[in-house]
Order: C-alpha cells, then sequence, then structure tokens
C-alpha cells in the first residue's frame, strides 16, 4: 500500500511485491588499524591549540583590591643641611651702573676699517636679463685645470704603454729581420700598399652601388642568390680593408 495515497486510490489494490536491493558492504581498508595506531604515535604534546593539560589556579592566588594599581616612590626624608639655590633678588637692589669706558670706538673703528684690507666682492655671473645671479666657480667657467703643475704633461701610464709599445715593435722587427734571411721575406713598399688599399676601395664602392641598384622586393631565387652574393663579397672586401689599414708595415714573401 502506498501511503502517498489515500485509501480509495486504485493503486492500493495492485500487490507490491518489489524489494528493494540490497546495499553492498562497506569499503574498509585494512591498513586502517595501523594508521590509526600510527597517527597516535606521531601525537606530542604541546603541538594542538594548547597545553595538553592545564593546571588549575589555587584559590589562594585570588584577585586581590588595589593589586594592579601603580605604587608610588618611597618617601625621602627631608634634610635642612641640603644646599639652597640662590635667592631672588630684592625690589630694592639695583644693578651696577655708571661704569664708563676710556676708548674711543668712533676712532678704533675708523682706525680698523683704513689699515684693514678691503674685502673682495664674490665673483659672480648673470646669465639672464632679470638678473639671476650665480657663483662663477662651480660653472665651469674658470680656468682652472690649466693652472695645475701636470697640465698638458703626458700621463706616466702613456709614456710607459708608448715604451712597452716600441720595445715590442723594435722586437718584431728583429724577428722579421731574422726571418727575411731564413724565408727570403721582403716588405711591401708603402705606395704599394697604398695602391693596393685604394683599389679595394674602389671594389668595395662598386659592389656597394650594383648592391643598392638591386629590387626592393627580393622575391626570386636568383635574386636572393645574387643578394647573398654581393654581401659576401662587400664582407670579404671590409675585412681586407681593415688588415690592410691596421697594418702599417707588410711583409710578404718572395716568389
Amino acid at each position: 500500500m502506498d501511503p502517498t495515497c489515500p485509501s480509495e486510490c486504485i493503486y492500493n489494490l495492485i500487490p507490491s511485491d518489489l524489494k528493494e536491493p540490497p546495499q553492498p558492504p562497506r569499503y574498509i581498508s585494512i591498513f586502517k588499524a595501523t594508521v590509526k595506531d600510527d597517527m597516535q604515535k606521531a601525537k606530542i604534546a604541546m603541538k594542538t591549540m594548547g597545553p595538553a593539560k592545564v593546571e588549575v589556579p589555587s584559590p589562594k592566588d585570588f584577585l586581590k583590591k588595589h593589586s594592579k594599581e601603580k605604587t608610588l616612590p618611597p618617601i625621602k626624608k627631608f634634610d635642612r643641611n641640603m644646599p639652597k639655590k640662590p635667592a631672588v633678588p630684592l625690589r630694592t637692589d639695583h644693578p651696577v651702573m655708571g661704569i664708563q669706558s676710556g676708548e674711543n670706538f668712533i676712532n678704533t673703528n675708523a682706525a680698523n676699517v683704513i689699515m684693514g684690507v678691503a674685502k673682495k666682492p664674490k665673483p659672480i655671473y648673470v646669465d639672464k636679463r632679470t638678473g639671476d645671479k650665480h657663483d662663477v666657480e662651480p660653472s665651469g667657467l674658470v680656468p682652472k685645470y690649466i693652472n695645475k703643475k701636470d697640465y698638458g704633461v703626458t700621463p706616466e701610464y702613456i709614456r710607459r704603454r708608448n715604451e712597452e709599445l716600441k720595445k715590442a715593435q723594435e722586437e718584431y722587427d728583429r724577428y722579421i729581420q731574422e726571418n727575411l734571411k731564413k724565408a727570403a721575406m721582403k716588405r711591401l713598399p708603402d705606395e704599394e700598399r697604398e695602391a693596393i688599399l685604394q683599389g679595394l676601395k674602389k671594389n668595395w664602392e662598386k659592389v656597394h652601388k650594383e648592391f643598392q641598384s638591386l629590387s626592393i622586393f627580393i622575391d626570386t631565387i636568383p635574386k636572393k642568390i645574387r643578394k647573398q652574393r654581393l654581401e659576401e663579397e662587400m664582407k670579404q672586401l671590409e675585412h681586407y680593408i681593415g688588415v690592410i689599414e691596421k697594418h702599417k708595415i707588410i711583409y710578404i714573401a718572395n716568389k
């Protein structure tokens, strides 16, 4: 019988043989006891939200009246023999007056001005028509550095470096002279070196002009190959020019 239906409902005449299916047993891990024992062993006192056991306060330690009030410092005993402060001057007391000096301050000041050295005015400069004044010394307008003792003198480290370069050049020339005798090398004349350098520069200008005349859109394989070839030629010529300009003395082997 369905409890939701009234007693005269037709559905109550149908026998209800339906039964609820049995529920499966609940899963229980076989390691439950082991985990529980481990958790109990890992628990240590004072690792909770407070002490594991709190001592009950003693009934004798109750809060007493006026126990939290501030106490006054101890009273010092008054001693009449302590030194006293100086007395306040009386109303009838008057300061000492009428003392005059025999020095003539007008003549003294006049003599100090006449004999003293005149104070030099502070050098300033005006950079605007409105009259803005600034000190000259920190502005950089005063030639202070040319008055130094070492102004215009070659520094010691530059002289030392020049001497080292000179010695290195002499050793290199000596080494080259020895190799010249052995390998029969000769020095490239300056005129020939300059002619080679100018020729390389003209070739670079020619290749550069050809590179500048390329089309804007490099969309085909021949154009890409030509551009790559011109870039490689310019890079090689720049390398040769840099080597010749860097080395003033060049030796070549006799053929």
